[in-house]
């Protein structure tokens, strides 16, 4: 699914001529839902937002004929569920495995690898490394709790699965605690079914500070990193936006310039993306993306200088140069402080990028308070120029839902799918006392297109 010339219909030609700061846009009506489809699947746990949070990678994986899904279900089990493409219809496995959901933390990611074998990870707030794979390709039976390297596994956090171009996987996490954690990395070789330590110290804190980081893989296989440095467990501490990349697989490191790192990474020898103090409301944990040319896209929030308002930021680099494009559409201020998951009335966005030839076009995934909590999407029509519209794909507000999906199925068809649950999120890790709710996928097609 291209949504190139959709997006170039968006453009609000004329208006635009000599702004070049913030960008030229216009806001649709909360009324004006675009078309989609809503694919339920089965209920699961609401009381948080630990099914839902940005940096589940993923909750939904496709191989171009299945795709899969996991979730906590109301009693705290890892649900698993696979349909074929196209098809409503899902078979559900609940796993012999619980999680401890009342951290928002805690979430489950999923993979599959080149070989159609599904690996899942959960449960995870400096906890020992929880890690099982089906026992066949297609399978939803897990194996039994997996190790894979043996070292470096007593203290994960945030793991994260990212497929490599050969059919391979990455594994990052976090070995220590916030504000004094390192950025490890594994890889497995889906031929051989198993797992090396590729690095054991990527981005060191240096027992100061820790790297709250973003990665993606690109259609050349270059892996691209960013993140935000965090000082202490309160979320405003958190500052600044650097970057790496690896064109070998993750042995090697350089900067967008090529020049090499040595590892580990730290404050002092990390390439700055951009410079933005703490107490910016500046979030961690949010997403990037890159073009057909390798070129990095990293999607955050924060609160530029002079300013009380959180807005939405795009940070990329082209030519050579980092850039900074606001999307400034928002109105209301709030501010981060504190520990554990908060209460935000905005979620970090996903950034999702389609290129036609030298036409680059992005979509911006989000929930706003301002918006009703519905589902919403800025298309971005031109980066350079800063174009945009933002509309709703929801009637109705999601809660404390934040926006994941179907990396593989984009990657391969540009088919959106986005795992979709209404949840509730009460500050500083809180529970509400909500019923289940219902997990759905939400599939969405520009007017002109139909969804399988």
């Amino acid at each position: 699914m291209n949504y190139a010339p959709f997006l170039r219909s968006l453009r609000v030609l004329g208006a635009c001529a000599g702004i070049a700061l913030t960008g030229c846009h216009t806001l649709a009506p909360s009324s004006a839902v675009l078309t989609t489809r809503l694919v339920d699947v089965a209920p699961g746990w609401a009381n948080n937002s630990v099914n839902t949070v940005i940096f589940r990678k993923n909750s939904l994986v496709s191989d171009g004929q299945m795709q899969y899904i996991a979730f906590y279900d109301s009693e705290r089990y890892v649900v698993l569920g696979k349909r074929k493409l196209g098809s409503e219809q899902w078979t559900m496995a609940r796993t012999p495995y619980r999680g401890n959901a009342s951290d928002a933390h805690n979430a489950i990611s999923i993979m599959l690898d080149g070989r159609g074998t599904l690996h899942v990870a959960w449960d995870h707030h400096n906890d020992a490394l929880h890690y099982a794979h089906s026992i066949r390709p297609g399978e939803l039976t897990l194996t039994a709790p997996l190790s894979m390297i043996g070292s470096d596994e007593a203290s994960v956090s945030y793991p994260e699965f990212f497929r490599l171009p050969d059919g391979g996987l990455l594994f990052f996490y976090r070995n220590g605690a916030s504000g004094k954690g390192n950025l490890v990395l594994n890889r497995y070789d889906s031929q051989q079914a198993r797992w090396t330590r590729v690095a054991d110290n990527l981005i060191s804190g240096e027992g100061a500070r820790n790297a709250y980081w973003q990665a993606c893989v690109d259609e050349q296989g270059t892996i691209h990193v960013s993140w935000v440095w965090r000082e202490s467990p309160d979320v405003g501490s958190n500052h600044d936006l650097a970057y790496a990349r690896s064109r070998d697989g993750g042995r090697s490191w350089e900067t967008s310039r090529g020049t090499p790192y040595v590892l580990p990474i730290t404050a002092a020898s990390a390439e700055y993306a951009a410079r933005i103090p703490q107490h910016s409301e500046l979030i961690n944990q949010t997403s990037m993306s890159a073009d057909a040319a390798g070129h990095p896209y990293i999607a955050t929030y924060w609160r530029d200088a002079g300013s009380k308002i959180p807005q939405f930021h795009i940070v990329y680099n082209v030519q050579g140069a980092w850039h900074t494009r606001a999307l400034n559409f928002r109105q209301s201020p709030f501010t981060l402080e504190g520990q554990g998951t908060k209460a935000i009335p905005i979620s970090r966005p996903q950034l999702l990028l389609d290129q036609q030839g030298d036409q680059l076009t992005g979509l911006l995934l989000f929930r706003d308070a301002e918006r009703g909590n519905r589902v919403s999407v800025a298309q971005i029509a031109d980066f350079s120029s800063g174009t945009y519209q933002v509309r709703d794909l929801t009637e109705h507000g999601v809660g404390a839902w934040e926006p994941s999906y179907d990396t593989e199925l984009w990657r391969q068809r540009r088919e959106l799918h986005v795992f979709l649950q209404a949840v509730a999120q009460v500050d500083g890790e809180g529970i509400a006392q909500a019923p289940a709710s219902m997990v759905r996928v939400l599939q969405w097609a520009a007017p002109s297109r139909s969804t399988p």
